[in-house]
């Protein structure tokens, strides 16, 4: 899986993210989101993510080979 990649100055720490996929994202001490893991092969938790990308208001998740 590609690293997820969380843009600070676009996030806004609404947290949706972290509802969709909580192994990958948490809400740092800034009150924006992080990047704290990865999937490892896990299909379902790469489908979390794809879908936190696809829902993140301000487009501030991005993944990168």
């Amino acid at each position: 899986m590609a690293k997820v990649i969380v843009d600070q100055i676009k996030c806004i720490g609404c947290g949706l993210c972290v509802s969709i996929a909580e192994k990958v994202f948490k809400i740092g001490n800034q009150g924006k989101a992080e990047a704290i893991g990865d999937c490892q092969g896990d299909e379902e938790c790469e489908a979390q993510v794809k879908e936190a990308i696809e829902s993140c208001p301000v487009q501030a998740i991005s993944q990168k080979e």
